[in-house]
């Protein structure tokens, strides 16, 4: 310890040398030809739909969304199987890893995910001890890692160079990536109208940067830049944002959301800071709140076609967090140096994750409300142009599902396995199977998602369920 004081005070006493590490901003602006949804997908939700969120917690958040996707995959409908129904995937930090290679490679890519991304040694090309000098001076710097360190991985490796264009082509599922936004405190997702107010296209940004965002833990990584274009703009603001300003009861997430209004205003805002997610949601939920919120109608992130299909949809939180921890809890002295700092990170975290849960099952509620005053709004005549039947329209015939799957939930041999993993960027191959395997039993054993398999065969028909 010692030794490590010493290094710390050098540092410090260095901190006008401290090696400048960051990440050059890679988004593009906006040109005339952009088109207004930047070639997202639209009319994407079927009468059954699956929604999933997953949480952030390095390798063990991928494997075990890994795990989950692949029950929904070994879970036979007449039409195919469960992940087919997968339409809506929301993500931060390690869950992000899951999330984007699912949206590139659909199903299929389960295939190789455990090979080509889990049993990857990440960690090999990072700085990682803070008992260096060289890197305290990074961390003083801007942060230990940049793209090279691990994006350059990524980019190669993992997602082959795709950018969103690439994710917009496979249609099916909308994935929405999630990182966090210093200036103003919020979160920031990758999606078109989000880069619409930074007068930016998606289209070419890449799939790697937006993973490399939401995973981006202050000080191990450092930020990933992005420029507002506000000189290169051909879409307004969203008409909320004027009217939540003016309203000082609006909600506070709208209020949030309303704050990025900055990225058009060159005297406060000319490059975006994101970190990871997890700062201020580490379950993934709070992108769906702010899509909603700028969007600003009854039944986003869908459209209205889509509002016209569904019947039923699962929303499915899957949170990889580990339970608490800590050998200092067993003694009088301690936490100290870093446990403390990380044990702090963590109580702010879960604490956030707590309350997004708990709020978000207040939203689903609202929004399923919404959208059924909207349906039952409708004529015959703009039910059958939507896509509804010309006979037997019911517009109250909607159900949303909410199902929560968390460690502690599993049997007590995967719950302990699952809980001795590190959050970290290189596992060990069994540490990757125990977070499989618990992912996947914890979703089959999902009260809620057996509803959802029952109520969405027809009949006459069966689901093939696999056992845990």
């Amino acid at each position: 310890m010692p030794r490590a004081c010493a290094v710390l005070f050098l540092t410090l006493l260095l901190t006008g040398c401290a090696t400048s590490v960051f990440n050059p901003a890679t988004n593009k602006p906006m040109t005339k030809d952009t088109p207004p949804g930047m070639d997202a997908p639209l009319d994407l939700v079927s009468e059954n739909a699956i929604a999933i969120s997953f949480s952030g917690g390095g390798l063990r958040a991928a494997a075990f969304a890994h795990g989950v996707l692949t029950a929904l995959k070994d879970t036979k409908t007449p039409q195919g199987t469960l992940a087919d129904d997968v339409t809506f995937l929301t993500s931060v930090s390690g869950g992000s890893l899951a999330s984007a290679y699912f949206g590139l490679n659909g199903p299929k890519g389960l295939e190789d995910f455990r090979e080509k991304v889990l049993l990857r040694d990440f960690e090999r090309d990072m700085h990682l001890s803070v008992l260096s000098p060289n890197n305290l001076l990074r961390i003083l710097g801007g942060g230990l890692n940049a793209r090279e360190n691990f994006g350059d991985s990524l980019d190669k490796h993992v997602f082959n160079g795709a950018t969103f264009a690439d994710i917009y082509r496979h249609r099916k599922p909308d994935v929405r990536i999630h990182a966090t936004e210093l200036y103003a405190g919020i979160p920031f997702p990758f999606i078109p109208r989000a880069f619409s107010i930074l007068c930016s296209d998606i289209r070419s940004y890449s799939v790697a940067d937006a993973v490399v965002a939401s995973m981006a833990v202050p000080l191990v990584f450092s930020p990933v830049v992005m420029r507002a274009y506000p000189d290169e703009c051909n879409e307004p603001l969203p008409p909320l944002f004027e009217r939540v300003n003016a309203d000082p009861d609006a909600p506070r997430i709208l209020k949030a959301a309303a704050q990025m209004a900055y990225y058009r205003d060159p005297k406060r805002v000319k490059y975006l800071k994101l970190v990871d997610g997890g700062v201020t949601d580490n379950l993934g939920l709070a992108t769906i709140a702010v899509t909603r919120a700028i969007l600003d109608t009854p039944y986003a992130p869908m459209t209205e076609r889509d509002a016209v299909k569904v019947r039923r949809m699962i929303f499915i939180v899957v949170d990889a967090s580990r339970g608490p921890g800590g050998e200092w809890a067993l003694s009088e002295m301690g936490p100290g140096g870093v446990d403390l700092a990380l044990a702090a990170s963590d109580v702010s975290t879960n604490s956030s994750a707590r309350f997004a849960a708990d709020s978000f099952g207040t939203m689903v509620r609202e929004w399923r409300e919404s959208l059924v005053r909207f349906r039952c709004a409708l004529s015959d005549e703009q039910v059958v142009q939507l896509g509804g039947p010309s006979k037997g329209w019911n517009c109250d015939d909607v159900k949303f599902l909410l199902a929560f799957l968390t460690i502690d939930r599993l049997e007590p041999e995967y719950r302990d396995k699952l809980n001795a993993i590190p959050t970290r960027l290189t596992l060990t191959p069994q540490q990757v199977d125990d977070a499989i395997e618990g992912g996947r039993r914890g979703a089959l054993g999902l009260r809620r998602l057996q509803q959802y398999i029952r109520e969405r065969v027809e009949p006459t028909s069966e689901a093939t369920v696999p056992r845990p």
